[in-house]
């Protein structure tokens, strides 16, 4: 009854195929793999596939005992849930035997090791890693650094509320006769917020607190580590959130990127350094250097913009 919802012959592209032919279109549509064949007897496979706003969806039996491996997935997740016959998964040093209305999810950074059997039959989506960063970034949750991973591999449909009809919904709409790409856009968010709230992950669901409590405590931590390297993605880190709500946090209260804001600060410590008569400093080269510019032209004529002047008249006044 399930796996009827899931993609009807609408969406066919193979059907009674050669296996081979059905994997290469995976590859190009799903998931680069490769399949491992029996010598014996000429399996048929059958493929239905559409694309979905950022998600690929599609069903797949291969007709034979396949097995199926790839490396790491590395930019996208696959939800695979089995729909007919048997599959052994292999992976983190364990293996399952997959059955009908059992769930694998798999991260980005996962090599893939399955095999078929040779009635299997499987619903796929395929989910992007830039969509659930998108997501954290909307409802301000805690980015991991490490990206955000499913901690179980495994589920039973029916203990996932509300998912089996959520699948089926997202099928009729990709189907449908005048697709709509805004409507479709909503239901991948919504997937991806399902799977979230449904499944374990790394993601700390805390939210980051108000805006510019976390652009000071940025403010404070370069503030203590201007003369150390500091870059976006370590600042991004440190704040756990994605890049993109980095740069965007910097533009809403400095007006300006991480890297510029990081600069100017420098600059402000260097002309307090050079202003004071109590800083010891013996020359405009050492605390240039002291603070990470390596290009003396280019400091000075970015301390000259920034305050009108060049450094070393900057501490000739001093004396």
């Amino acid at each position: 009854m399930m796996h009827a919802q899931l993609l009807s012959q609408r969406s066919t592209v193979f059907d009674h195929a050669d296996p081979h032919a059905v994997s290469g279109y995976i590859n190009q549509h799903v998931g680069t793999h490769r399949i491992g064949m029996p010598r014996s007897g000429r399996p048929l496979a059958s493929l239905n596939h559409r694309k979905f706003a950022s998600l690929d969806l599609c069903r797949i039996s291969y007709g034979g005992s396949v097995r199926v491996t790839s490396g790491a997935l590395e930019n996208v997740y696959h939800l695979q849930v089995l729909l007919h016959g048997h599959c052994l998964w292999r992976g983190r040093g364990l293996e399952h035997a997959f059955t009908p209305g059992e769930l694998l999810l798999i991260n980005p950074d996962e090599p893939v090791d399955l095999t078929y059997s040779a009635d299997c039959e499987k619903f796929i989506i395929k989910l992007p890693v830039q969509l659930l960063e998108s997501l954290c970034d909307e409802q301000r949750w805690r980015y991991p650094g490490q990206g955000v991973r499913f901690l179980e591999n495994r589920y039973r449909l029916d203990e996932l509320e509300g998912f089996v009809g959520l699948l089926a919904m997202i099928c009729q709409e990709a189907e449908a006769s005048e697709p709509v790409p805004r409507v479709q856009e909503h239901y991948a968010q919504i997937i991806a917020s399902k799977m979230l709230g449904l499944m374990k992950t790394n993601v700390s669901r805390t939210c980051l607190g108000s805006q510019a409590a976390t652009f000071e405590g940025l403010a404070d931590y370069i503030a203590r580590h201007l003369k150390q390297d500091i870059d976006s993605e370590a600042l991004a880190r440190q704040a756990r959130m994605s890049l993109r709500s980095l740069y965007g946090l910097f533009e809403r209260h400095a007006g300006t990127t991480p890297k510029n804001y990081i600069r100017q600060q420098r600059l402000e410590r260097i002309k307090a350094c050079l202003s004071d008569p109590a800083c010891n400093v013996r020359n405009v080269t050492e605390v240039a250097l002291d603070y990470g510019f390596l290009h003396l032209g280019r400091f000075s004529d970015s301390y000259r913009k920034q305050f009108g002047e060049l450094p070393s008249e900057t501490l000739k006044r001093r004396h």
